[in-house]
């Protein structure tokens, strides 16, 4: 145990607390994918949210038509005041289509959408359904620096499994190239960057006003880019972070579509697009070089953090992630993410009318 600050503000687990927090005022957005219907990590996040009692549940779900109707009544079967929003539906991709926001979809674009209607409610709180984990301490710790003053607060947590170090693409990737850059740039927004403690937690909450200035990101670089945002909208002084405890979650393959590799790709892209937002120039050209240096440093770090508390640990296919990471070190290319809701082209009511009606459909087809 430890009580060191950082940059931003960090709560600790000292005492395992469920502190006071703004719950009857705030929005629970979940993304969900027909997947993980019915799983034993999603029906352990609902039934604790049935606990925490929140004003709002906004569950962003990605599925097939047949596959709605099934969903919705699992999820109305929890007593919670959810709203189920389908991403996937026709009349939707229409209304998006026609305002030129329909392009690639992904996590990011579903918890967009969510956003615009959670942040009807003064606060919002963000998280996953895949966390075994998960307790009903976390919306109210999440949400209790809201209500002292903080525009925007993160979740950490340690990723310690079957005896094996994970949060792999976080040690090896973001954290080594935040180092790097930091090195060469003495720049706000690194330290502000390089302060989170698991910076790729899908685990935030923030004030509507923070919720309603985002750019979010479409795929993978999400988490990346709200960290981006926030610093712009809270900053320093007005983030906080808070300890989740221990976290198990799925796991992903380095190669393949979904792999780590190619989440690297998308969350690379983010960190720099902030990096550059904030003021700052990278070297391209030593970039890399630069991060596999720092990150090997960090490779040597957690072999030892793991030999002392007697853990595996492959120090040789950690180094491959590492040159593997290292090939999504570029410029971050065209600019692809969500414009903020408070300068949306349509409203979050437009978007809760067409769910509206694509799942009355889904049900008149498929229920």
């Amino acid at each position: 145990m430890e009580y060191v600050q950082e940059r931003v503000t960090t709560l600790h687990d000292f005492t395992d607390p469920v502190p006071e927090a703004p719950v009857d005022d705030a929005a629970v957005v979940v993304p969900m994918t027909e997947r993980e219907h019915a799983s034993l990590a999603a029906e352990r996040v609902l039934t604790a949210l049935e606990d925490v009692a929140p004003g709002r549940v906004v569950v962003a779900l990605r599925a097939e038509a047949e596959r709605v109707p099934a969903v919705r009544d699992w999820l109305d079967s929890f007593d919670l005041a959810v709203e189920t929003l389908w991403c996937d539906g026709p009349r939707l991709g229409e209304l998006l289509a026609d305002e030129g926001l329909d392009g690639r979809r992904g996590k990011g674009r579903d918890v967009w959408l969510a956003l615009g209607r959670a942040a009807e409610s003064e606060y919002v709180a963000v998280h996953d359904a895949d966390a075994s984990t998960y307790s009903r301490a976390h919306v109210p710790r999440l949400l209790s620096p809201l209500a002292h003053g903080f525009g925007f607060s993160k979740g950490y947590y340690a990723r310690v499994e079957n005896r094996r170090l994970y949060g792999r693409l976080f040690r090896l990737f973001y954290a080594p190239l935040v180092r790097a850059l930091a090195d060469t740039h003495d720049a706000a927004v690194l330290d502000y960057l390089g302060a989170f403690r698991y910076a790729l937690a899908g685990e935030f909450a923030a004030t509507s006003d923070v919720i309603r200035s985002l750019h979010v990101q479409r795929g993978w670089g999400l988490e990346v880019g709200t960290l981006g945002d926030a610093f712009r909208a809270a900053g320093l002084d007005g983030s906080a972070q808070v300890d989740l405890g221990l976290h198990e979650h799925d796991h992903r393959a380095v190669s393949g579509p979904a792999g780590l590799s190619t989440m690297a790709d998308e969350v690379g892209a983010a960190l720099l697009r902030a990096v550059e937002d904030g003021g700052v120039e990278p070297d391209y050209g030593t970039l890399p070089a630069r991060y596999r240096g720092a990150a090997h440093r960090l490779v040597d770090a957690y072999a030892t953090d793991a030999a002392f508390n007697g853990l595996e640990y492959d120090r040789g296919s950690e180094r491959e992630q590492v040159a593997s990471y290292a090939d999504s070190i570029e410029p971050p290319g065209t600019d692809t993410r969500l414009p903020p809701w408070a300068e949306a082209p349509i409203s979050a009511e437009a978007v809760r009318t067409a769910v509206r009606a694509d799942l009355d459909a889904a049900e008149e087809a498929h229920g």
